[in-house]
């Protein structure tokens, strides 16, 4: 399969939580991108959905990044996470993380106007 990615991913290891309805999981977060995230299997994952809301703290900081996302493959122990909701005060806080790891501001640009349009109402 030729996959090209549209996001560039940022190599992340940090402890993270997954929660669907009333089950939790601690989980390792893997990398993470505008669009994602890739995540450890957590033991006794057993999702009733594929939906599963992400968050994690940033390192040394207080700031709490959530995002709702789909389950869209499950591999060799990991999770890969389709971003499919997050609020104002996450995307920032994550575009702000790719920056710092990405270097490229215009590259992170054109992904946030393209992760921006993917979301928007059709016309």
């Amino acid at each position: 399969m030729n996959e090209r990615r549209q996001f560039s991913r940022v190599l992340f290891s940090n402890q993270a939580q997954l929660r669907c309805q009333e089950a939790v999981w601690q989980t390792t977060l893997l990398d993470i991108s505008l669009n994602g995230a890739l995540v450890e299997t957590p033991a006794q994952f057993a999702p009733e959905t594929g939906q599963l809301q992400l968050s994690f703290t940033i390192p040394d900081s207080d700031i709490l990044l959530q995002m709702e996302t789909q389950l869209v493959h499950q591999k060799d122990n990991q999770l890969g996470l389709a971003c499919r909701h997050i609020d104002v005060e996450s995307i920032s806080h994550l575009r702000r993380l790719v920056e710092l790891n990405v270097g490229d501001p215009t590259l992170l640009n054109r992904e946030l106007a393209l992760f921006i349009d993917m979301r928007s109402p059709e016309k």
